[in-house]
């Protein structure tokens, strides 16, 4: 079937249609508002580990690496970017209801789930050399 069938063979978009394209992009927010909550957590973690060094002296033993601030950092701007992404996807995806010519995308799907595993991948590496 090429394009031009399947526009035909489309009904036209009603507001069931756009209302759950603003429940997807308010999903999405919510995802990204999490994963930059979980950066902020991360570097607080880091800086509140810092302090209990200091307040203890040298009684505490404390990994010499300081990439917890670099990783929550990343965390925070992973969800200001995947918030962007999500209104783009987001405006396209009316433009398109409105067209009647709507094609789904997996891209910010793919995105976000490639750097969820690759953040995980990067937690995992950090974290082994502790136990």
């Amino acid at each position: 079937m090429d394009t031009n069938e399947y526009i035909k063979n489309q009904r036209p978009a009603g507001p069931a249609d756009y209302l759950a394209n603003e429940r997807t992009f308010l999903a999405w927010i919510r995802t990204s508002i999490a994963m930059m909550g979980f950066g902020f957590v991360i570097v607080k973690f880091a800086l509140f580990i810092r302090q209990i060094t200091m307040a203890l002296g040298e009684k505490v033993n404390v990994p010499a690496k300081g990439y917890s601030a670099v990783i929550g950092v990343t965390m925070v701007a992973l969800g200001a970017l995947m918030a962007t992404f999500a209104y783009i996807r987001y405006r396209n995806i009316e433009k398109q209801l409105s067209n009647n010519a709507y094609f789904p995308s997996g891209w910010l799907s793919m995105l976000v789930t490639l750097s969820i595993i690759i953040g995980a991948i990067l937690l995992v590496l950090y974290l082994l050399p502790n136990i």
